[in-house]
């Protein structure tokens, strides 16, 4: 396991302490993070920050349940290639009567 790392990183005006194993990783994270929110916050204006954190927070995990859906597809086409593949090759060649 690698050394963590103190970084100080800004989401939504407000600047956190992290200990973190990849600095840049999390730099990518706190960006990501702070546009959803900076995004959330121009939809919804008159909202207070605890409910723009919450709407970001959900649309980010909307986010992630897509991306793991796509994942899912994938690995079960993939998979399911793989089989065809191995049924394909484990079947005997059929010999050239000419």
């Amino acid at each position: 396991m690698s050394e963590k790392k103190k970084l100080k990183i800004k989401i939504f005006d407000k600047e956190y302490s992290l200990l973190v194993e990849n600095e840049e990783i999390a730099k990518e994270l706190a960006v990501y993070v702070n546009k959803v929110m900076d995004e959330t916050k121009d939809e919804l204006p008159d909202q207070p920050v605890q409910t723009i954190a919450i709407i970001a927070c959900l649309n980010i995990a909307f986010d992630l349940f897509l991306e793991k859906n796509k994942n899912r597809e994938f690995l079960t086409q993939a998979t399911d290639k793989v089989k065809k593949i191995k049924l394909l090759i484990s079947e005997p060649a059929v010999s050239d009567p000419s």
